[in-house]
């Protein structure tokens, strides 16, 4: 049974109704929620319906999604889920695991294809000599071609006829129709040649009274195939090493104190949530949990992308995978096995190298009406060479059109889009940097503006209570007590301020009654009897509570870049709190970068004007929109999009989780909430705003890329298939054999696929 971090699950045992609740919906019933960096359940997800006609008849491959541990699907169209490894009913491309292991999983596919190639190969090469070498002369030649030729294309291409059927039969023609059509026609018609060749005409045959055979054709043709898979799917296991190295960076041991005292080495696999763990210099976390001992620092590279090691004391959070400096620490365990951030990533990952760019679109739209275009030529190849071809016109008529189908095969068009997403999003991983889905990778290229959320994403978002200002008699000890009492139900950073400011002072702390929260404006309860309320201006104007002169100092306190909350006791004015949050080290220099690259930057916060807009002038932020309520922060993307602005939003906190949504690129610091990463496109796993450019140039890069691969795909067909139908030869120009033919299709891809894997070189 899985139990949803965000949602309850009840049911009945017994005649007893139980309630199981994940650490995000405790706050729903009173108890302080878990917060923990990247604390999102991993997910089981079938294959998504499609509303798309071409996918409709490949539905029936996939409505029992199986276990995530034996589920494989195809690249090009993830709602194709298997249990094993096969071919996808839509494109015939093989299916790939939906999990990614530490190790390069076995690859059946891989190595079936490699058998049949290395014996299509030892068996081509001498049939390609007999024929090329005119050896062997006399009857018996064909009879030595066909000997050698029909394992290669029986049993080697095997597995292309069966996906070229599979294709007629769903209607949903791809690269494997061309390539069975072909093949199949060359080596039939060789075949009948070699036992009946007196039924055929003088025009097929050639100046030596012999009929032309063409085995050695549909053998080279199946070989240059396979070889073009093999390469395929050993660049298609290469695009997920970056995930791999990422997984591999997980310890396979942890060493466990018992409660004795001793310690214990176990697999990391035996690893339980609340298990205390030691760390020893030099060594890699095991699993995601919190210091407990110890002070360190902690390089987190793998996980930010960022050099320079950070420190570690006790209470700090620490992420399993990276690598401990020169202390040693006792962790406690809270984030294990898929849970870990880690894991996270790479299921994240996982599912945006899965996800269609919007710019698939174009390749699936020429590959539908491609292969039909396609045949249609080859026909008409072969109607104009028979009518108007020299002798012998039949051969040549059969020659060119079964070149036109080998090389025309559309593989290039469509790895194009995938390989390059796939190997995008995992180099994006590696620096810190999470693509939700391809279309995230597509659009924020284009981005003009950049709205960003004031706490937690300029600022650290670990605001500290420095100013305490009773008024009406109260003791300043007893207005932290109380507002900290009140604030324990709640999640904002503010809040967290106030609860630690309390204990720092020693205070204890009391129960809340009739605790709710007023959106954008504060809290309100009952401790101990008494009726508080803390929040900003407007919860008091709401509640008719004259500020006074509380007003002219929360106005200062403002200027010196201080969040202010009022509180109210039993209807009195009992003083004011103020709150301050450190800018970021990093926050200057990423705006200046961002500006120089063209963006327009707005501030977008609910904090106090005056405050929002001492922090904006330390940064040089000059559009600054202050008091904004949660909900009208998706209002005011919206009217930048109305004026035709493509917007992106950067927050961390699930009052920004409407705007990033909302957003056409949302991002989301890895330090915040879940919401806000489960509403965005991006998220910047360590929160730091130079990720944001990082990643624009890596979605530039990768556009690109993608351009340059739909060109080659789009200019090789162009060409060849004029020039394998024969239109220069009336010009001097050459006849394009069908072995040629195939290996100018393998070259095609092998282009394609040369060219995405250069986006592993990306720097940032």
């Amino acid at each position: 049974m899985t139990v949803r971090q965000d949602a309850p699950l009840r049911t009945t045992f017994e005649g007893q109704t139980y309630l199981f609740c994940g650490p995000r919906c405790l706050d729903r019933f009173g108890k302080e929620p878990l917060k923990f960096l990247g604390d999102k359940p991993p997910e089981t997800k079938g294959p998504s319906p499609s509303k798309d006609p071409a996918t409709t008849g490949a539905q029936a491959h996939s409505r029992s999604p199986p276990s995530p541990a034996g589920a494989w699907t195809c690249p090009m169209h993830p709602e194709i889920v298997r249990d094993g490894p096969g071919a996808c009913p839509i494109c015939g491309m093989a299916l790939e695991p939906k999990m990614v292991s530490a190790e390069e999983p076995a690859n059946p596919e891989l190595r079936e294809m490699q058998r049949r190639l290395w014996v299509s190969v030892a068996l081509s090469a001498p049939l390609m000599v007999i024929a090329m070498a005119d050896l062997c002369a006399g009857p018996r030649r064909p009879w030595i071609e066909l000997a050698l030729a029909t394992p290669v294309v029986l049993w080697g291409g095997w597995p292309f006829f069966v996906r070229a059927a599979a294709s007629v039969r769903s209607r949903h023609l791809n690269m494997f129709t061309l390539i069975g059509l072909g093949v199949a026609v060359a080596f039939g018609y060789s075949l009948v040649a070699a036992a009946l060749p007196g039924i055929f005409p003088l025009s097929f045959h050639d100046g030596g009274g012999q009929v032309g055979l063409y085995f050695e054709a549909a053998a080279a043709i199946v070989t240059l195939v396979l070889l073009g898979q093999v390469l395929e799917l050993r660049a298609r296991g290469r695009a997920g090493a970056a995930l791999r190295a990422l997984l591999g960076l997980t310890p396979k041991t942890a060493r466990r104190l018992r409660a004795n005292g001793q310690e214990e080495d176990l697999p990391i696999a035996e690893v339980r949530a609340g298990d205390r763990l030691r760390v020893r210099p030099g060594e890699r976390v095991p699993v995601d949990g919190v210091v407990l001992e110890g002070q360190t620092t902690v390089d987190e590279s793998m996980i930010t992308g960022e050099p320079l090691p950070v420190e570690k004391a006790p209470g700090a959070r620490i992420v399993g995978g990276t690598l401990n400096g020169t202390g040693s620490l006792i962790m406690r365990a809270d984030r294990v096995a898929g849970d870990t951030l880690l894991a996270q990533i790479v299921r994240l990952v996982g599912e945006a190298q899965r996800s269609r760019a919007p710019i698939q679109r174009l390749a699936d739209v020429a590959a539908g009406t491609f292969v039909p275009v396609v045949i249609a030529i080859a026909v008409a190849t072969f109607g104009l060479w028979s009518l108007l071809g020299p002798e012998p016109r039949l051969a040549h008529a059969l020659v060119n059109a079964i070149a036109v189908l080998i090389i025309a095969c559309p593989c290039a068009l469509g790895l194009a889009t995938p390989m390059s997403i796939m190997v995008a999003t995992g180099k994006a991983a590696t620096l810190g940097i999470l693509f939700k889905n391809a279309e995230a990778v597509e659009v924020l290229r284009q981005v003009e503006i950049l709205v960003v959320d004031k706490t937690g994403t300029l600022t650290a978002g670990k605001p500290k209570l420095v100013s305490v200002e009773p008024t009406g008699g109260f003791d300043a000890a007893e207005l932290v007590r109380l507002a900290a009492t009140l604030e324990c139900g709640s999640e904002h950073p503010l809040a967290a301020a106030i609860v630690a400011g309390a204990a720092d002072r020693g205070l204890q702390l009391g129960t809340t009654e009739a605790f709710s929260a007023v959106a954008g404006e504060g809290v309100r309860g009952k401790v101990g009897g008494r009726a508080i309320a803390l929040g900003n201006r407007k919860l008091f104007d709401d509640l008719g509570v004259p500020l006074g002169q509380a007003a002219d100092r929360a106005e200062a306190l403002r200027q010196e870049g201080q969040t202010v909350v009022y509180l109210l006791v039993d209807d009195r004015l009992a003083g004011l709190l103020g709150v301050a949050d450190p800018i970021k080290e990093t926050t200057a220099q990423a705006l200046g970068e961002l500006r120089a690259d063209g963006l327009r930057i707005v501030m977008l916060s609910g904090d106090h004007r005056t405050t929002a807009e001492a922090v904006a002038k330390k940064l040089g932020i000059t559009e600054v929109l202050a008091e904004v309520l949660p909900a009208d922060k998706a209002l005011a993307i919206k009217r930048m999009q109305e004026d035709g602005r493509t917007v992106a939003m950067a927050g961390d906190g699930i009052n920004d989780a409407p705007a990033l949504a909302q957003a056409d690129v949302g991002i989301a610091m890895g330090t915040g909430t879940d919401l806000a990463m489960e509403s965005a496109g991006v998220t910047l796993i360590g929160g730091d705003l130079r990720g944001i450019l990082r990643a624009r140039r890596l979605s530039r890069a990768t556009m690109a890329n993608i351009r340059q691969n739909l060109f080659f795909a789009f200019v090789y067909n162009g060409i060849g298939v004029p020039v394998a139908a024969g239109l220069l030869y009336p010009l001097g120009g050459p006849l394009l054999s069908p072995t040629m033919a195939a290996a100018a299709m393998a070259f095609s891809s092998l282009s394609v696929i040369g060219n995405a894997l250069r986006l592993r070189r990306f720097q940032g």
